[in-house]
């Protein structure tokens, strides 16, 4: 072969050879990114939206997929969508749908590494579905082999924590199989099981850390008498996940993806102790721990004693917390220490049920660095003769560190299954003191009558005398005229049976006698408002005709009648399918009957016959302030009509904050509980969520989140802690509801637009606010009075509750803005005052008293209406009598 040919051979066949070589190459290249596609597509959780036909998107932005696909064969199921959204629903997704089983029923869920832990979580929301009766749903759920969840109702689970929806999560111990069976078992013939939500997800090596075995606080706690237990081994259920002296933590902001909610600790800690709660003073960073243990924010914030040292020495910081009884739990304790940097400047002991779980506890000398994360896990057990878990945290004496103080940041408390029955299913959870004493049942009305009959008759006379029989009529008068002759016996409209053994047969029981029986309502309410019969309800509504409905809430429907032939009424009835609205129901009258306001709806009276949950008000003639906005009325409500408008809902605010005898938080501020009567006066209603009491005198109330999204002040959805401020955040909201004429949440919007309160701040930081106001308005309204409404509605809207203004400067600057938009040629004059939200700097002592006199009406009754009418109408048309001395500060 030529010299020449046998080159160009061999130029071939390397070229030959190097393509091959690339083609293997690029093969190999995609068979790889195959694999690591599809492990990645399987190590994606699963977030199921059950009952729903396609996907679908929460609140925070996740997907939520149909779950059919992951039933076993021949599953029998129903799917429901809830009658009513609770406003307390974070989201539609997954909470409005459900999968119904009345029949054992089984998910299979592929896993990928069974060697690995598993977390599930399961949502319910145990509102009314069509066909079902909530309170009849009893089961059991099975997943891997251990029993989560048996004879359990979520129904009395929701009414006894008083949350409309709530979370169960598991963290599932490693098995051999390659898929996860859920199995939901019905408890009897009659019942049925539902679920809302279905969160299955591969979690990384959280409890496998640490070695396999955790000690046991105290010699001898397992019941084998063994001193360690198997974490490796057990099931887990989380009971408690504590972000300790900080703010609550959202799951989209939880580490690692896993998206867990981390809560406020406060209302767990016992006794006036409380410590401090405080902040990193330098930037955490994890280090040597892994990001998925918690997020930065836990271990940015803790909860310490104090500076005192002699007085710390002598108490301790104490959390307690309601578990199921003879199980036993994990305690995993997260520590970071910003401040200590040498050891034995901080030491402490901890004790968990009166036990030690570990002396001499330094932070600092764990790690060898400041501001270095650390996690320490104990196990304790509870006894079946208790169902509270303490935890304490107390200066160590002996060793002389250089301060008395403790320290922790965060707190989880998981209950652990037993190996051996594989369970971790408790009893449903009991009712509170202040439900069981409603559920029981208070005083007779007979018994009540003849006691204040014997005080009467021993030791009054006269006047006194006579003050007691009006009060044993009114008292007997509400009695005959509420009892029905076949329900002697009866008691309360809460359920009977809340506790563990409760059985659906119970349940169903007490639901059945609650047609009959009469809720617990106060002899004073009682005397303070009427009481009407049903048959007295059907005739002034025309039997519930459906062309006198004029709105529908959670509650129920809202008709317009006619009562003592020619009172306009407003009767609103509870929805008769749902047993929802017991609490608003009771609190309504309690709340109402003792409250009389120009600025506030009056009640009239209440029905509770057969079983109906009925409340009568005064009819406003206007409807609520939400369909003069943006509902397509032909009304278009000027700016003085508006700025009236919030005026008068201010005042009724501002008389609930200060007027009465305790504090009262409305906690559900929104245009469509502002009502409007025939002359366009504005009043609050809807108290079904308030709350009351000596309590709020401490400056907040711990309670769970309640009120309607879009108008929730973000701190107490946070720290669940609720103040006065978290009204003036959401009359905020209601502010620039009326300015936009747009609702306080439009999903239809871009993503940046959909929350009102966000737009607006937004708006109001690039300087462009003007540009979002109603174009009805656009030209007619003075300048100076619109910057006053922005800035106060801004100010309404502050992220923490301490840098708001009272709804008194809300309504000082209300009252501005309108003389504002009347006297525009005073405004050059005062200039300098219209920046400040309190203007008592202009006004003398007694201007101060009257106004608040006229502000209060403190005793204002039905009586009084035409004469404040007259007087209101009075100011109106000479605002200068009122305001002079705001608007001109020379002359007086």
């Amino acid at each position: 072969m030529p010299k020449f040919s046998r080159s160009c051979f061999h130029a071939a066949m390397v070229v030959k050879y190097y393509n091959h070589a690339i083609i293997n190459l690029l093969l190999s290249l995609a068979t790889i990114f195959l694999i690591s596609h599809t492990s990645h597509a399987q190590d994606r959780p699963l977030i199921l939206n059950c009952g729903s036909p396609s996907s679908a998107k929460d609140a925070d932005g996740r997907f939520w997929d149909p779950d059919d696909k992951f039933l076993a064969a021949d599953t029998k199921f129903v799917i429901a969508r809830a009658d009513v959204q609770d406003p307390s629903l974070p989201s539609e997704v997954p909470y409005m749908t459900a999968r119904i089983f009345q029949s054992e029923a089984k998910y299979q869920f592929p896993l990928k590494d069974s060697t690995s832990r598993t977390m599930l979580r399961l949502h319910f929301y145990p509102s009314s579905y069509p066909n079902f009766n909530i309170s009849n749903s009893y089961f059991a759920v099975v997943a891997g082999g251990v029993t989560l969840l048996s004879n359990f109702s979520a129904y009395i689970s929701a009414e006894a924590l008083s949350q409309a929806y709530f979370i169960k999560e598991f963290f599932l111990a490693p098995s051999q199989s390659a898929t996860l069976d859920v199995t939901f078992k019905p408890s009897g013939p009659q019942s049925f099981a539902f679920v809302n939500g279905i969160e299955v997800m591969p979690v990384p090596a959280i409890f496998n850390s640490d070695p396999a075995l955790a000690g046991t606080v105290g010699a001898g706690m397992d019941a084998t008498g063994a001193t360690t237990v198997p974490i490796s081994d057990s099931s887990m259920e989380t009971m408690f996940r504590l972000n300790v002296g900080g703010r609550y933590i959202s799951p989209v902001n939880d580490s690692d993806g896993l998206m867990r909610s981390w809560y406020d600790d406060s209302v767990y800690v016992y006794s006036a102790a409380v410590g401090v709660a405080m902040g990193a003073n330098r930037s955490i960073t994890y280090k040597t721990m892994p990001s998925y243990m918690a997020p930065l924010d836990v271990y940015s914030s803790y909860r310490s004693m104090g500076a005192y040292k002699d007085v710390n020495k002598k108490t301790n910081l104490t959390w307690v917390f309601q578990v199921d009884p003879n199980f036993m739990y994990m305690l995993r304790f997260h520590w970071c220490d910003s401040e200590m940097t040498r050891p034995n400047q901080r030491v402490f002991d901890v004790f968990i049920n009166n036990r030690s779980a570990q002396y001499d506890v330094d932070v600092f000398g764990m790690t060898m660095a400041t501001a270095t994360p650390v996690k320490k896990d104990y196990v304790a057990r509870v006894s079946d003769s208790s169902s509270e878990l303490w935890v304490a945290l107390r200066p160590t004496e002996s060793v002389r560190s250089e301060f008395a103080d403790v320290l922790l940041n965060g707190l989880e408390v998981f209950k652990l299954s037993d190996v051996a029955k594989a369970n971790l299913a408790g009893p449903n959870p009991s009712l509170s003191d202040m439900m069981r004493k409603y559920r029981d049942g208070k005083t007779s009305f007979a018994s009540d009558a003849s006691a204040v009959s014997t005080v009467i008759i021993t030791g009054a006379a006269g006047g006194a005398c006579a003050v007691g029989l009006a009060f044993v009529v009114c008292v007997l008068v509400y009695q005959r005229k509420r009892r029905d002759p076949k329900a002697e016996g009866t008691t309360t409209w809460l359920p009977i049976s809340w506790n563990s053994t409760s059985t659906s047969t119970t349940i169903k029981s007490s639901m059945s006698s609650r047609s009959q029986g009469g809720t617990t309502i106060s002899s004073d309410a009682a005397c303070n408002c009427r009481y009407f019969s049903l048959t007295e309800i059907k005739s002034a509504t025309k039997n519930f005709d459906e062309s006198n409905v004029i709105g529908v809430g959670g509650f129920g429907k809202v008709y317009k009648g006619v009562v003592d032939g020619h009172t306009m009424v407003a009767v609103k009835r509870s929805n008769p399918s749902s047993d929802q609205g017991i609490n608003e129901f009771q609190t309504e009258i309690e709340m109402l009957s003792r409250l009389r306001h120009r600025h506030l709806v009056s009640l009239i009276g209440f029905c509770e016959d057969n079983g109906e949950m009925i409340l009568v008000y005064d009819y406003m003639g206007q409807g609520t302030l939400r369909e003069h906005l943006y509902k397509g009325n032909k009304i278009v409500l000027s700016w003085k009509q508006r700025l009236e408008i919030c005026i008068g809902a201010a005042r009724g605010l501002h008389y609930l904050h200060t007027g009465a005898k305790y504090t009262i938080i409305h906690r559900d501020v929104k245009t469509t509980n502002i009502l409007l009567d025939d002359k366009w006066v504005a009043k609050m209603s809807d108290f079904g969520l308030s709350k009351t009491g000596p309590d709020m005198n401490k400056g907040h109330v711990s309670t769970v989140v309640k009120g309607s999204f879009g108008y929730l002040d973000p701190e107490y959805f946070r720290r669940q802690q609720l103040t006065e401020k978290s009204d003036v955040y959401s009359f905020g909201v209601v502010l620039f509801e009326v300015l936009c004429a747009r609702p306080a949440l439009n999903p239809s919007l871009p993503k940046e637009q959909v929350s009102l309160a966000d737009w607006a701040l937004r708006c109001a930081r690039n300087g462009t606010l003007e540009e979002i106001i109603d174009p009805q308005l656009q030209g007619k309204m003075s300048q100076e009075s619109l910057k006053k409404f922005m800035e106060t509605a801004e100010k309404c809207l502050a992220d923490h509750g301490t840098d708001r203004p009272s709804m008194g400067d809300v309504l000082w600057n209300l009252e501005f803005a309108l003389q504002l938009h009347e006297n525009p040629d005073h405004k050059k004059s005062h200039s300098t005052t219209t920046d400040s939200v309190d203007f008592q700097g202009q006004i003398d002592q007694n201007s101060i008293m009257a106004m608040h006199r006229s502000i209060l009406n403190l005793e204002d009754d039905d009586d009084d209406d035409d004469e404040e009418a007259r007087k209101h109408k009075k100011e109106s048309d000479n605002p200068d009598e009122i305001f002079s001395q705001i608007v001109n500060p020379t002359g007086r």
